[in-house]
């Protein structure tokens, strides 16, 4: 490097510090300011929070959370309207999540503002000088920009082993739905934005936004069941047994260890249409218990609950109507939750009153069969409630044809599951795994598995005359079922092949190739999974270690002496045995054997 150009870096070098100490300068007389002064003229804030979607783009951190407390809540909201977005967003936030937020957002959007104009104008000033010296540097002589290679934060790559599992479960849960009848649709990874606006309550806050590249305002599909919805609205379908496997996307604080990621995999079954009551509802529960025995990846039990009967006891308790929606999500927090901090939550943060929370503490705690429905109808409260009993009514129904479908000893009625979307609005279910999942020499808990619900009213509101299409479905929670077998892999209690080759076309001596050739593409063109060595003259003992690493269970190994008697062998990799076999007669002695093999361990079975 010139002297020219050494001495080029080392001003961008003085430079690049001026303008980081300018904006550090800035930073800090603005939440002084912001801290003492939180933006008095109100009329200015919100013109300001009106440029930000307070569902996905926005995280706060604690300079909004002095903010929040510096303003008080004597503001007219009806006259700042944004103001009320940003401030109903920063109250969603419970006392743990406050806590676990950064001191200071490198987005800190709110803190933009600033009256210092002469500060913004120095920043600028100095930048402007900043890529001037910059663009001095020619390309090639610019220092190596540093580049990370990762896949971006809450999602992964999948090896060949691990496609092999995910593709074999995908399998055995399509089997099942095919099983009942269910059709095959998809729909796009995005959807407009005022589509999934609305739909999922607290949890509208991990949509992810996309920025407008084209006229429409965009996000990507938070689940299967909304675009299920819009797409029977759209297309006037008045009933469809369907089943839709694909990507979701979540911004979500991603867990990978427990399968809980940004971008996953939902496998959902969904019934559309008026039907006499519970019918369909208890198949997608036998559809559950189908798939959940075929993984067999451990005992579960299949919760059930019904969001009239939870409103119904949250008006029995004294919970205001305008209250259920967000009480009902903080209950659904009590499968991570003990009660004590649900109770918190739901007196601090949603206001319901510490006698209502209490009342609902006695109920959430039950759970039975339909010796507890029976007791419910009795009890004196509930029994005044015409949503309670039209809940427990319904309750009573699924449990008998539950007992019809033999899956009765399999269900559980629980008043503690609540499944926080919004748009349920009949009977919910949740499947969990009761005991920890043996992986190595560590017990793992899993949780939840699968869950889902009836959502009558969801496809109603995208039609311009409310037409309702009465909807119940189950979403199967794979990723979980996904890690469990990963990492039972990775521990090696469990070993699969990656493809599903059968025959390897071998020779035993020099310039084979040609011969090898013709017997693969007659192999193929008869159908069979057959490979062989890409190398004129491959050495036989690596040809056959291929085999066993690969799990190929036969080999065809070519000879001159054989040829020239018309005949080849057929080796066994497992057994070594080997047979001499006509020519003429191979693909057909290959179908034989190939048909007598066991070919579901060969292509590595899920655990028993």
């Amino acid at each position: 490097m010139s002297e020219s150009q050494e001495t080029l870096l080392l001003k961008i070098k003085e430079q690049g510090d001026l303008v980081r100490k300018l904006k550090a300068a800035k930073e800090s007389n603005e939440k002084v300011k912001t801290i003492k002064n939180p933006y008095g003229d109100l009329e200015e804030l919100n013109k300001h929070l009106s440029q930000f979607s307070y569902v996905c783009d926005y995280m706060p951190c604690k300079i909004d959370i002095e903010i929040q407390s510096s303003l008080g809540s004597n503001i007219d909201f009806q006259k700042y309207p944004y103001l009320k977005r940003w401030w109903y967003h920063m109250r969603s936030f419970n006392d743990s999540e406050r806590s676990q937020l950064p001191e200071r957002h490198p987005n800190c959007k709110i803190n933009k503002i600033s009256n210092d104009k002469s500060i913004d104008q120095q920043i600028q000033e100095e930048v402007s000088k900043l890529l001037a010296l910059k663009a001095q540097l020619s390309s090639e002589d610019a220092p190596p920009t540093k580049f990370v290679l990762k896949t971006a934060k809450g999602t992964r790559d999948y090896n060949p082993q691990q496609m092999t599992i995910r593709n074999n479960v995908l399998q055995k849960i399509i089997t099942v739905f095919k099983r009942h009848g269910a059709e095959c649709i998809d729909t796009p990874v995005f959807e407009l934005k005022d589509v999934l606006t609305g739909k999922y309550g607290e949890d509208s806050k991990l949509i992810y936004d996309l920025k407008d590249q084209g006229g429409e305002i965009l996000s990507l599909r938070y689940d299967l069941t909304v675009p299920l919805a819009r797409y029977l609205a759209m297309n006037k379908i008045n009933t469809l047994k369907r089943y839709h496997i694909a990507k979701v996307y979540r911004r979500d604080n991603p867990a990978m260890t427990r399968g809980r990621y940004r971008e996953f995999y939902q496998c959902d079954f969904d019934i559309a249409g008026q039907y006499d009551l519970m019918v369909p509802d208890a198949e997608c529960l036998k559809v559950v218990t189908e798939i959940l025995d075929a993984l067999d990846i451990g005992k579960y039990v299949l919760k059930v609950n019904h969001r009239r009967l939870l409103d119904g006891m949250f008006e029995a308790c004294g919970v205001p109507n305008d209250k259920f929606r967000s009480t009902c999500s903080t209950v659904d927090k009590l499968d991570k939750s003990p009660w004590e901090e649900v109770r918190t939550e739901m007196i601090n943060e949603k206001g319901v009153a510490p006698e209502a929370a209490d009342r609902i503490g006695e109920y959430v705690r039950l759970n039975g069969g339909i010796e507890l429905v029976d007791k419910l109808m009795q009890d004196e409260k509930l029994s005044k409630s015409k949503a309670a009993i039209e809940g427990l009514e319904g309750i009573k129904l699924l449990l008998h044809y539950c007992d019809l479908l033999g899956i009765k000893d399999k269900i559980l009625f629980d008043l503690s599951l609540a499944r926080g979307l919004d748009y349920y609005t009949g009977v919910i279910y949740e499947a969990v795994l009761t005991h920890p999942i043996k992986i190595g020499n560590e017990d793992q808990t899993i949780g939840s598995i699968a869950g889902g619900g009836r959502y009558d009213n969801l496809v109603g509101m995208f039609d311009s005359k409310n037409k309702q299409v009465p909807c119940v479905g189950v979403s199967i929670g794979v990723e979980r079922v996904f890690s469990v077998l990963e990492a039972r892999l990775a521990a090696g209690d469990i070993s699969v092949r990656t493809s599903d080759v059968h025959v390897y076309v071998a020779s035993a001596q020099k310039n084979f190739l040609d011969e090898r050739m013709r017997i693969c593409a007659e192999l193929w063109n008869a159908g069979i999974e057959t490979e062989q060595s890409y190398k004129k003259n491959p050495k036989m003992l690596n040809q056959l270690q291929h085999c066993e690493e690969n799990g190929i269970p036969l080999a065809v190994i070519l000879g001159e002496s054989e040829l020239k008697r018309g005949i080849v062998k057929i080796r066994n990799i497992t057994t070594r045995q080997e047979e001499e076999v006509p020519r003429e007669n191979l693909v057909q002695e290959l179908k034989s054997r190939i048909e007598l093999l066991d070919l579901k361990d060969v292509n590595g079975p899920l655990p028993k």
